[in-house]
């Protein structure tokens, strides 16, 4: 899976996205925190430093410019300083600030945070103070607009709107982008404000609300899984939307789209601070789509930018770097090919997605010899992934006799793992594999060609579901059994 993953990320390429939305400014104010007021129960705060960042809409950009996307940013600003701070920084991040109007008659918003310094480095929020105007903006800014809008939008690759709730998106000018951009042929992906009604966001592409947003806007209370895919129906048939990411924090997140309705999990992580996360997946999603990535992948690489977002201080952005060595560290993490069942189910759906072809065999592979190479190479030329089902310890006492296995079944499976052939490794208790077949369902069952005559257990089954059972052809004189008769025979003649 992380191979794939990081394939996908390291080959995104430039994508072109124009993102429209409400673009802020967010300033960091960090002082050391040394003392408390005698006017009032309140910290003192002796200013040290003083940071800006690009926030709301503007982090989207600056973060997409991480990823290498090329951004168009389409939005509203006031005639002030903190425009002009806002400009600098998107166009150093490389993002096209050229369709950001200013406006006589509001502000450019800003969220001011005060940040105490416990021992000079421990940042703590003590207070945030924002400055904006929410009021719809007037027809001729809107004209205004929506005439960059009709230049930039042949330019480009995908559609992100980010939606903060300060006026942008009323009197119909959400619905008039998702019209003229659906109509030009681009998908429109949308990050949409906490609101009982979600009709400006009709006929979107793929709308990405958060558990609470979604929530709000289905009437369902999401708290489980089903929650959440009770509430994604919903919305999808409401909202004639082509496919629904409802983000779920810890959880992950859950896909609706045409061909999938999955949940789909993330790593737990250690959370910072969650400013700017909700940004970074937003992001993550519009590059990936951009770039021609599948739902399902764009919403892994997603997670795991979301991720990483979450343990940093403030709205931050996430390299292709960061992203691709948390994968390599979850690759290293994950690496055994010893999986448990569970493991092994998500492991194969991944595989099946991508058309490859489920071999399975089973058997005990007490002391290894050339017959165990040659018939797991055999195995390996069936198909593309080889899936081992191991007798556990007790199962081999009970086929062998008391004195066996000689090898531990952990033993003998870190020696398979070793192995080409081999991709997977399943460890079952029973006698028999035929309940591990039945839940691996291999599209190709192999055993030695000694079991023509006894019957290959599995075979009925994997044949009902389109498989088929291969016999593998044996090296004469080479067995476990054999192997091991013939040291005792040694051991003896020691004596």
């Amino acid at each position: 899976m992380y191979d794939e993953l990081i394939n996908v990320v390291k080959n995104l390429g430039s994508p072109r996205v124009l993102l429209a939305g409400d673009f802020l400014l967010d300033i960091y104010v960090y002082g050391d925190a040394l003392r408390i007021s005698p006017e009032a129960p309140v910290p003192v705060l002796k200013v040290v430093s003083t940071e800006h960042r690009p926030g709301g809409a503007a982090s989207v950009a600056a973060d997409l410019a991480v990823l290498g996307a090329q951004t168009s940013c389409l939005g509203v600003l006031g005639k002030d300083d903190d425009a002009q701070t806002l400009r600098q920084l998107l166009e150093s991040a490389g993002a096209d600030a050229f369709g950001l109007i200013e406006a006589d008659d509001r502000c450019t918003i800003t969220k001011q945070r005060f940040v105490g310094l416990a021992q000079h480095k421990h940042p703590q929020q003590l207070i945030r103070v924002d400055q904006e105007v929410d009021t719809p903006l007037t027809d001729e800014q809107y004209n205004q607009l929506m005439e960059i809008f009709k230049i930039k939008i042949s330019q480009v690759d995908i559609v992100c709107l980010q939606d903060y709730n300060k006026g942008l998106f009323e009197k119909g000018f959400c619905q008039n982008l998702i019209r003229l951009a659906k109509a030009a042929g681009k998908k429109v992906l949308v990050d949409p404000a906490p609101s009982a009604d979600f009709a400006r966001y009709a006929h979107a592409s793929v709308l990405t609300p958060n558990r609470t947003e979604a929530s709000i806007a289905s009437g369902i209370n999401i708290k489980t899984i089903d929650d959440a895919a009770k509430a994604a129906k919903i919305l999808t048939d409401k909202l004639s939307l082509e496919s629904i990411i409802i983000t779920l924090d810890k959880e992950g997140a859950y896909l609706k789209a045409d061909s999938i309705e999955e949940h789909i999990p993330t790593v737990v992580r250690n959370v910072y601070d969650v400013s700017g996360a909700g940004d970074m997946v937003l992001a993550s999603l519009a590059a990936a789509l951009a770039a021609g990535v599948d739902y399902k992948t764009a919403v892994q690489i997603a997670n795991i930018a979301g991720g990483i977002e979450v343990e940093k201080f403030g709205t931050a952005t996430v390299s292709i770097d960061e992203i691709i060595n948390e994968m390599m560290s979850r690759k290293q993490k994950s690496g055994s090919k010893i999986k448990s069942i569970d493991q092994l189910i998500e492991e194969l759906k991944s595989h099946r997605n991508h058309g490859h072809k489920i071999v399975f065999t089973n058997g005990c592979f007490d002391v290894l010899h050339r017959g165990h190479i040659e018939y797991l190479s055999f195995c390996k030329a069936q198909g593309d992934i080889v899936v081992l089902g191991l007798n556990s310890d007790s199962s081999v006492k009970q086929i062998k006799g008391p004195d066996r296995p000689v090898n531990s079944q952990l033993d003998r499976a870190a020696v398979l793992s070793a192995l080409e052939s081999v991709d997977y490794i399943v460890i079952f208790d029973e006698p028999d594999p035929l309940e591990i077949i039945k839940k691996v369902e291999p599209n190709v069952l192999v055993k030695g060609q000694d079991w023509a005559k006894k019957g290959v257990i599995g075979a009925e089954f994997v044949e009902s579901i389109g498989g088929k059972v291969v016999l593998a052809p044996l090296v004469e004189g080479k067995s476990s059994t054999g192997t091991i008769e013939k040291l005792k025979s040694l051991w003896k003649k020691e004596q």
